[in-house]
């Protein structure tokens, strides 16, 4: 099973409860990949400690001019969605901070012009931490495509296995690169205004991809009720909720792990996880 931790907005818990939910699953000796795809802020390894074993980079390709070839048609600029490449008067200009590395000027170029380079984006490191397998991107800073180093991330991963994605925080491209294709989506809020707000917004995304999910309400006893009446509403399940405790937010700052330093919270993340485990059987006997 693949499922997505992810949120609408940033600082619900959604790492927090991510890395305690791959723990307690490997706990339950489920073979269990934890792949941080928040690239622009990377944090699950405060948490995991992995020990890391291999890294490598992340790379876009990138068009490069064969000046004498080049007859300066234009043909690379009219397919260029991103403006990354243009000709101005005998001169091809190549940006690469614009490209997204589609490859479509040098698919078009009737001379054959261009080929393409790699340039380095950023970063992906795989380890283990116990029984907890570890994947993790990292974009350099300065770089605006955050989707290449997740798409890279994402193709690291071995398919037999159960993957548990921490996504990026929000409802953009990151965001959407990082939970497609998953099985389940949890979507980590909080009871405020800001939340239920950004909720929404995720909810309505997560609809879009077509992906079944469910909500987990964090610091549920702050605010008012309207998370809650909104999952009625729209009939979505919440599969726990974690209340508003100083000292998980002295843990979280220590960088440790809730569920070994709080035993009493251990139930609330194994009822997550044991809501999963009956939706991906359901799941099965509807496909028998």
């Amino acid at each position: 099973m693949r499922i997505a931790v992810a949120s609408g907005k940033g600082g619900t818990g959604k790492t927090t409860v991510a890395v305690n939910l791959a723990g307690i699953m490997a706990k339950s000796s489920k073979s269990i990949c934890y792949v941080d795809c928040d690239v622009e802020e990377p944090n699950g390894h405060l948490f995991l400690k992995p020990v890391i074993e291999k890294e490598w980079p992340a790379v876009l390709p990138i068009p490069e001019i064969d000046e004498a070839s080049c007859d300066r048609c234009g043909e690379c600029r009219e397919i260029c969605q991103y403006n990354a490449i243009t000709v101005i008067v005998d001169n091809v200009l190549v940006f690469p901070e614009l490209c997204h590395g589609c490859g479509g000027c040098a698919l078009v170029c009737p001379q054959k012009a261009i080929a393409e380079t790699p340039r380095e984006v950023g970063s992906v490191a795989t380890g283990k931490s116990g029984k907890v397998k570890f994947v993790s991107g990292r974009l350099n800073v300065g770089e605006p495509l955050a989707t290449t180093v997740i798409r890279t991330v994402k193709k690291s991963i071995e398919e037999e296995e159960n993957i548990l994605i921490d996504a990026p925080p929000g409802t953009s491209c990151p965001m959407v690169e990082s939970i497609n294709g998953s099985d389940f989506v949890l979507l980590v809020t909080e009871p405020t205004p800001f939340g239920f707000n950004d909720l929404k917004l995720a909810v309505e995304t997560v609809r879009k991809l077509d992906l079944d999910f469910g909500v987990v309400i964090n610091r549920a006893d702050i605010g008012d009720d309207s998370v809650e009446k909104y999952c009625r509403d729209e009939k979505i399940p919440v599969l726990a909720e974690i209340p508003d405790d100083r000292r998980i937010a002295e843990i979280y700052s220590r960088g440790e792990i809730i569920y070994t330093a709080l035993p009493e919270f251990r139930s609330r993340l194994e009822d997550i996880s044991a809501c999963l485990d009956k939706f991906f059987e359901k799941n099965r006997e509807d496909k028998i």
